[in-house]
């Protein structure tokens, strides 16, 4: 995956949104890869965006990251911003294994009632594999989780940014190999994922389809 300058030229545009608890490393997930630096930050409020130029396989890419807030009373604020992603990137902290269990208990049931794309690509990201000697979560348990719901997985350390590019790489590569997506995100088509949708009822993801976790 390549940066390439902020032009406005562009083959697809995808929306990406970032989930999980408060505190697993969202915020320097995302930052690390838009800036390729770290810092430590304060919990997210309610929901922030970042835009990212790249160039993978050959197609330019925008793409659209949405930063969400992990804490509960944020939760019906930040559900509408599901709908219309390609991609969603569900991160815990592999040293609190209770931010792992709530993907299951909380996270994944979101998933199911508030994303509109049933084909969308869905990854798990296990953060702070940095802090290896406090490991409450094996590799071996993402592995069997992602297998479960059908994600892609990867763990990675937002500090010292090992595996990140390859995380929202992996993901983009999936999304580019899913037509339905593509559609979605080609530059003729009329969303605009910048916007908000208006408050109202959430549309709910058919799970039969096997689509949505």
């Amino acid at each position: 995956m390549s940066s390439s300058g902020q032009s406005s030229e562009h083959d697809y545009l995808f929306k990406l949104l970032l989930i999980g608890d408060s505190g697993v490393g969202k915020s320097s997930l995302l930052l690390s890869f838009i800036s390729e630096a770290f810092e430590d930050l304060s919990p997210t409020i309610g929901v922030d965006f970042k835009i990212k130029m790249v160039t993978v396989g050959g197609k330019r890419l925008k793409l659209a990251i949405w930063d969400t807030a992990g804490q509960e009373r944020f939760r019906t604020l930040t559900s509408s911003y599901y709908r219309g992603a390609q991609g969603i990137i569900m991160v815990y902290d592999v040293t609190r294994r209770d931010t792992f269990t709530n993907l299951s208990d909380v996270w994944a049931k979101e998933i199911e009632l508030y994303s509109t794309n049933q084909d969308c690509i869905k990854m798990l990201v296990g953060n702070k594999v940095d802090k290896e000697g406090r490991r409450a979560v094996t590799k071996q348990e993402g592995v069997e989780f992602a297998r479960h719901y059908g994600c892609l997985f990867i763990e990675c350390s937002a500090r010292t940014r090992a595996n990140v590019e390859q995380c929202y790489e992996e993901l983009v590569l999936k999304i580019l190999e899913t037509p339905s997506l593509l559609a979605d995100g080609s530059t003729g088509a009329k969303t605009n994922i910048f916007k908000q949708n208006p408050p109202g009822p959430p549309q709910v993801a058919d799970a039969s389809s096997g689509g949505c976790c």
